[in-house]
């Protein structure tokens, strides 16, 4: 069975966290946390994010603050 790469992790991660991803996936996924701590680094921070902000809608933004966000991703694009 194919080992997942780094980036594979990253685009999962979400999915992961939402109890989403099937079986085998879900095995592969773990397999590859267990032996890389880059990645189980990045899950952590992404479980701190969550917990941080998982409470935060765009309403409850301050207008400018909601704008300077969206300015500064509406561009953004994976390299």
């Amino acid at each position: 069975m194919k080992r997942f790469t780094c980036d594979e992790v990253v685009e999962l991660v979400t999915v992961y966290m939402e109890g989403e991803l099937d079986e085998p996936t879900g095995y592969r996924f773990e397999e590859h946390l267990g032996g890389c701590e880059g990645c189980e680094r990045y899950l952590g921070q992404f479980r701190a994010t969550v917990a941080a902000l998982g409470d935060l809608r765009p309403d409850g933004l301050a207008g400018d603050t909601r704008e300077g966000l969206l300015s500064a991703f509406r561009d953004w694009r994976r390299p």
